[in-house]
């Protein structure tokens, strides 16, 4: 199968939406998608993607990503989504795009990459842990939605 990796542009949201909504109702969590092209387009500048395009043009998986600052290590990529279209899982697509977001980071200088993998998706971190990833079991989320973000009270 050959596939090129490349970096996302406007044209590509409404694929990259589509996919977001994929990996959502793969996470058992459809209802929580409230992005729209719209605001991705108006948010542009806060992240940045990798698509894999398979010779067809078919968007078959995607990287999207942005830099954060640790206070204990410095600048770092976060890594928000990987997600690949089942049909074209197990063949190295997701190994191309990790690959792919290591060679930014280290471009960039960033001092860490992080992503989250839910503790159920055993073949992602089977992944992970053969390219090396340390797992950590001992941190938790902490999020609020935009109405607990409004509601915020101590």
């Amino acid at each position: 199968m050959n596939i090129s990796i490349r970096e996302a542009t406007e044209a590509d949201f409404p694929a990259i939406l589509s996919l977001i909504k994929e990996l959502a109702d793969f996470e058992k969590a459809p209802e929580k998608v409230t992005n729209s092209v719209e605001q991705m387009n108006r948010e542009k500048d806060l992240f940045r993607c990798f698509v894999a395009e398979t010779e067809s043009n078919e968007i078959a998986g995607m990287a999207l990503y942005f830099f954060a600052y640790y206070t204990w290590v410095g600048k770092s990529l976060y890594l928000e989504d990987l997600y690949i279209k089942e049909q074209y899982r197990r063949n190295k697509v997701g190994t191309a795009l990790l690959r792919k977001i290591f060679e930014v980071a280290s471009a960039e200088g960033c001092q860490r990459v992080r992503w989250q993998v839910l503790n159920w998706n055993k073949s992602a971190i089977e992944m992970y842990r053969k390219s090396g990833a340390e797992l950590d079991d001992e941190w938790l989320n902490c999020n609020f939605d935009a109405d607990g973000i409004k509601n915020f009270r101590i």
